[in-house]
Parts: structure tokens; C-alpha cells; sequence
């Protein structure tokens, strides 16, 4: 027996493993991009509500890259929404100053709602 073979049909070469042609199927190669606390937050949501668009993206080799795409696009919102915030709430690099303890809480309660929006708008839909 041949230990390759080409089936004209559907375009794929097949590899004989002991009794059973299998086949010869590869994923394309991805850059190496960090993913980041968004994009692994957004997997596990992919990964337990929404398996159709997880496997998609996985058998097709574009996970990663979409991963951190949204990572990127997250922490730019979220950072720019901590920043809005902080002007909003008057925190500023004065306050540290007069009041550690009071500039953490504000930037404390800051982060955590700028975390929920962000959860909310990006990660979780």
C-alpha cells in the first residue's frame, strides 16, 4: 500500500497509519502575539457560551490572532476610560499628594468600574 495518497474529490492527501489513511491536515501558521488577561478572559467565555464560534475560530487558525485583537482594543478602552473617569472625579496627581489613602480609593473604584464596563461592552458579549 501506497503510504500517500491523493483524493482528486475534496483536494486532500492522506497518510497511511497501520491499516487507515488519515488525513494530512495542518493548521496555518499564526504570529506569535500575546493574548493578555482580555483576550484569555474572552477565550474561557468563547470556550463555555459560545463553542460554535470557539471551534470556528480555532479550527481555522485565527484564535490567537483574535484574541489579541481584543485585548488590544480592550485595555486601549479601558485605559481611556480610567483616565476620563479619574478627570471627572477630580483624582489628579495633586490629590496623591494631600491624600494617598483617599487618591486609592478613588482610582480603587475607578479601575473597578471601568473593569465592568469593559467585561461588560467587550469580554462578555
Amino acid at each position: 500500500m501506497e503510504k500517500y495518497i491523493y483524493d482528486e474529490e475534496n483536494g486532500l492527501w492522506y497518510e497511511l497509519h497501520g491499516d487507515y489513511y488519515l488525513p494530512c491536515l495542518t493548521l496555518p501558521i499564526e504570529e506569535e502575539r500575546p493574548i493578555g488577561i482580555w483576550g484569555q478572559r474572552h477565550q474561557r467565555f468563547l470556550r463555555q457560551h459560545r463553542k460554535a464560534l470557539y471551534a470556528e475560530l480555532l479550527t481555522s487558525g485565527k484564535l490567537d490572532s483574535y484574541l489579541a485583537d481584543l485585548n488590544e482594543r480592550t485595555e486601549g478602552m479601558f485605559f481611556e476610560l480610567v483616565k476620563q473617569m479619574a478627570a471627572c472625579e477630580c483624582v489628579s496627581e495633586q490629590l496623591k499628594a494631600q491624600d494617598q489613602m483617599l487618591w486609592v480609593q478613588k482610582m480603587t473604584n475607578i479601575r473597578d468600574l471601568a473593569t465592568e464596563i469593559v467585561n461588560h461592552d467587550l469580554i462578555y458579549t
